[in-house]
Formats: C-alpha cells, structure tokens, sequence
C-alpha cells in the first residue's frame, strides 16, 4: 500500500511540476510550454480562465450524479417519479450555459482578434515554404539576393560535424540542421505556404503560440514578437505523409547584433555563420564523463 501511495505521489509531482519545462517537449509535461511572446502569455491565461469554469462545472455535475444515483436508486424508489417538467431548472440550464459561453467567448475572440490582427511595419518578414518533409525559409528585404536556405531534420550521424552532440539543447527528432534565426524584442511577420505541388502542412510554435497551415497555392500570414533570447522548437502539425513526424521547426532568437552579424556572415557562408553563432550563443563546447555516461 506505501509503495502504491509513493508511487502516485511521484506520478502527481511529475505532472505537476512546472520548474523545469524548457522550450521543447519534456517527459510528463501536462502544460503548455512556458510563454516567450506576449499572445502566448495571452494564451496561458485564458487557458488558466477557463479553467475556473471547468473545474467548477466538473465537480458540480459528478456530485450531482453521485446524489441522483444514490437517492432515486431502484430500492429507495420502488415507485419510479412521474414528474413531466420544471419550469425552474430548465430556465436554470438554459440560461446558465448561456452566460458561461458568453463569459468564455468574450476573452475568447479578443485573443484570437490579437493573433490574427497583423502588425502594419514588421521589423523581419520571412517565407516559410513547406515540402515533405522539410522547411524552407527565405529573408525577405536581405540584400539583392535573398538568403534563402532549406531547414532539414538533424541526422545522429551528423550531430558531432554540426557541433550539435548535446541533446538537452539539439534533442533528438527536434533538432535541425539549419535554425531559423530572428532578432529578440522585434516584430517577425511570417508567409507561410507549400509547395504548388505538395500537401498541407502547419507551421506551429507552441512557447510563441503560432500555429498556422500552409496550403499549395496559397499565402498565410502569422507573426510573432520573442521576447527573450533561446532556441525554441516547434513541429509540422498537419499530417503530411509518413516522414510528417520528422518534420520540425527551429528558431534560434537572438539579440540585434548578433542576428546582424549572422545575417551578413550568412549571405556568404552559411555553414562558417552558424557556427560562429553557435561558438557566441551556446558557449564553449561541453566535455563528457565517461564514468558519468555508463
């Protein structure tokens, strides 16, 4: 019995623990990803709003099945109620859900009235074009040839070539290649689209609450602001055909300088400016105990 109660504790604590979530994926995450744009601290507490409304509504009707089997059970009512109607609970359920849809549906549409009104003078505007299964990102107004480059997933074999052996920070199936690099505190206007000839895919970061389709032929709008600097992932989240899962997204935010100098090293030597970005972002490369790995 104590080993039962320790070991729901422990499940309890790891769904519930929230000091350690990174901008990726982690093991029992039952939360959203911790918020670096202001429409995802937006979305954190509608999430938190609504549950004022759910967790209440819940209860109250689970205790409420409780009583009515319990009470109107077949032994203590041999005699079964004919009552056709009642006036005051059906103006009670129906007025009631009214007001909490209206209640939700308020904060609901200004949300999403937030993520859908772009900004007029982005500071970044970037394509991104989807094919199966890759990214492609082109920046847009970045000299007489735009940069332009594909986005691939991040090979094991090719981990220790890239400079991307620590998995804590390039996890596997996560990481890519080639990160999308931004400039923190600016506004990034972002096309999404796909191949004329492909399928549908999503452009989705969930720590900056972007989620957008990109469809054949057609231009999506979405736009972000980061607020603080990191290397965030995200994913496809449109099913696109068998390799969909390996399909994900980058973005390395750093500050203003930084992101000037890689843009500039990155029209001429793209592989040299990620590097020189990583050697100034993630610091000097990390040594590992053998003893500690076996």
């Amino acid at each position: 019995m104590k080993k039962a109660y320790a070991a729901l504790t422990t499940l309890v604590c790891l769904l519930f623990a929230s000091g350690t979530y990174a901008d990726q994926p982690t093991p029992w995450q039952a939360t959203l990803q911790p918020a670096a744009t202001p429409i995802m601290r937006e979305i954190h507490w509608f999430e938190q709003y609504t549950l004022w409304f759910i967790v209440p509504i819940t209860l109250f009707v689970l205790v409420l099945l409780i009583v009515v089997c319990f009470k109107f059970r077949a032994s203590a009512n041999p005699v079964p109620s004919k009552t056709s109607h009642n006036t005051l609970i059906e103006i009670a359920w129906t007025v009631g859900p009214v007001l909490v849809l209206l209640l939700l549906a308020i904060p609901s549409f200004n949300l999403l009235t937030a993520q859908l009104t772009l900004p007029e003078n982005p500071d970044v505007t970037i394509k991104a074009t989807a094919t199966q299964w890759q990214w492609n990102y082109e920046y847009e107004g970045s000299g007489e040839s735009p940069l332009a480059f594909d986005s691939y997933l991040l090979k094991d074999q090719d981990r220790a070539a890239a400079g991307k052996e620590d998995k804590s920070i390039y996890p596997r199936l996560l990481a890519v290649d080639n990160e999308l690099v931004l400039p923190v505190n600016k506004t990034v206007r972002v096309l999404v689209t796909s191949a004329p000839t492909d399928v549908i895919h999503a452009f989705a970061m969930p720590s900056f609450g972007v989620k957008i389709d990109a469809v054949p032929g057609r231009l999506n709008e979405t736009w972000f602001k980061a607020e603080r600097e990191g290397l965030f992932y995200g994913q496809c989240s449109e099913l696109c055909g068998k390799d969909h899962a390996f399909m994900p997204i980058a973005i390395r935010v750093v500050s203003e300088d930084k992101y000037k100098q890689w843009l500039t090293a990155a029209a001429s030597d793209l592989p040299g400016a990620y590097k020189t970005l990583m050697a100034a972002t993630d610091g000097p490369a990390k040594t590992v105990n053998v003893a500690e790995a076996q």
